[in-house]
């Protein structure tokens, strides 16, 4: 008999950001690859965890200007840095299928170019799988316990 045995298809590590800095530094670290380009990136977190400071970050490193906020009454918010196209999702009030279709979000998501998505789990129906799932946890010393899941080949690409 034979048994075929399949790799793991998420890869996780899991960090500590003791400070903002921290957070930067791996966003500077992580808009470098140019993998990102198409990635589909989930960002987990009870409020206030810093899912909105991990975007920030990231969009200012490639090169996005001005205020960078939660789209959470948008629900999306486009970016463009040099030729690179960049939606920045908030499902946190997401609650009504019909805006799917309506909003364009299907399309979106099959276009080129980078998806951040703050509390996908409101829309799992909807989304693709993420290429990677950012899930942070603010601790009492103020520092993140941050775990990276890696749940595609495109994934494990940005955590190499």
């Amino acid at each position: 008999m034979i048994v075929e045995s399949t790799p793991d298809p998420v890869a996780v590590q899991a960090i500590v950001w003791q400070t903002e800095a921290d957070t930067r530094a791996f966003a500077r670290r992580l808009a470098a690859h140019p993998a990102l380009r198409n990635a589909f990136i989930e960002l987990h977190g009870e409020l206030g965890a810093g899912k909105t400071t991990v975007v920030r970050h990231l969009l200012h490193a490639l090169g996005v200007h001005g205020r960078i906020k939660s789209p959470t009454y948008a629900v999306v918010e486009p970016h463009e840095a040099a030729d690179l196209h960049i939606w920045h999702f908030d499902f946190y009030r997401f609650d009504d299928p019909r805006e799917w279709e309506d909003a364009g979000f299907r399309d979106i998501f099959a276009s080129p170019g980078l998806k951040l998505a703050e509390w996908p789990e409101k829309a799992t129906k909807y989304i693709p799988r993420a290429d990677l799932a950012i899930k942070i946890e603010a601790m009492l010393d103020e520092s993140r316990q941050v775990s990276l899941s890696a749940q595609t080949p495109l994934g494990r690409e940005l955590l190499a």
